[in-house]
């Protein structure tokens, strides 16, 4: 009657699951599959006949500068948004989680980066980042440096992406972090006073443990997204007449070469093997990223 039992709850199981393993298999699994079968493949265009090519797709990206410098540029924007904008968030979450007035109105306001559309976003930073009028460089004019050409130089360009990106992940990870720090029990700081620890010892031994899951998590979710970044460049820099992502291909990414190599060339096998290889990048970055979690995390 057990194994009866058991063979008839399984199969329920996988009825209950059979409409989402549907879905699932039909707009993600099947693409990922039929993607890396044509990146071994090209596409004539006069006759859009498809012929098999092997590996020559992958050859010719391993000696692609172009490709050399998206993959560059989109190291460099992960390095420089997602540690910074965690170790941003967590200082002011720490703030937020203090008894101090007006605490829910500063948690909407730095949430609300979030919930903004990324046009929008771009369309305020490009103004900040005027070269002429922007509000930037009126306020570095204050303290005697003179105005930066932030978004039409090669220079600049990135940093330019790198900050306003920063900016603009901070409400998701302020709330992430906020959630964390509203579940750790206040007897443990108390106990931590109580021994004579400070404010940093309180903050290594009870704060940082306990809050490693939520550090964790938006690393790893930080660290995708980060490899994936193809909106605020387009809006950025790309929404004009030439759509370049940024002067000098200053900004150009993995993403964005694909989406060149797809739209504007329609190379689209060269476009999917592109795609191959960041997958296959973001799966080792996010394997090694759990390998470590196991060792750092705490979990309660």
């Amino acid at each position: 009657m057990t194994e009866r039992r058991t063979i008839k709850e399984t199969i329920q199981a996988y009825l209950y699951l059979a409409p989402a393993l549907l879905i699932l298999g039909t707009f993600s699994i099947y693409p990922v599959i039929r993607s890396l079968l044509m990146s071994f493949t090209t596409v004539h265009r006069r006759s859009m006949e498809v012929e098999e090519i092997g590996l020559h797709n992958y050859r010719f990206l391993m000696e692609d500068p172009r490709f050399h410098l998206a993959l560059r540029n989109t190291f460099t924007f992960v390095l420089g948004v997602v540690p910074v904008a965690i170790v941003i968030s967590l200082f002011i979450a720490v703030l937020l989680n203090q008894k101090i007035r007006g605490a829910a109105f500063f948690r909407s306001v730095y949430f609300l980066p979030f919930v903004t559309s990324t046009i929008a976003i771009a369309m305020v930073w490009s103004w900040i980042f005027h070269s002429n009028h922007g509000i930037l460089n009126y306020f570095l004019g204050f303290i005697g440096i003179a105005p930066r050409p932030w978004i039409e130089h090669p220079d600049y360009a990135m940093t330019a992406l790198i900050i306003m990106s920063i900016w603009s992940r901070l409400g998701f990870n302020i709330v992430i972090l906020l959630a964390g720090l509203q579940t750790i029990d206040k007897q443990l700081y108390l106990a931590a006073r109580v021994d004579g620890a400070g404010v940093w010892h309180r903050f290594k031994a009870v704060t940082a443990p306990l809050l490693s899951p939520s550090i964790f998590f938006l690393m790893v979710i930080g660290v995708i997204g980060g490899f994936r970044v193809f909106g605020e460049i387009y809006a950025l820099f790309a929404s004009g007449a030439t759509p370049l992502p940024g002067p000098a291909n200053s900004a150009l990414t993995v993403v964005y070469y694909v989406f060149q190599r797809f739209w504007d060339d329609r190379n689209f096998g060269l476009a999917t093997a592109a795609a191959v290889v960041l997958f296959v990048i973001i799966l080792i970055f996010t394997l090694i990223q759990f390998w470590l979690g196991k060792k750092l995390v705490h979990y309660k």
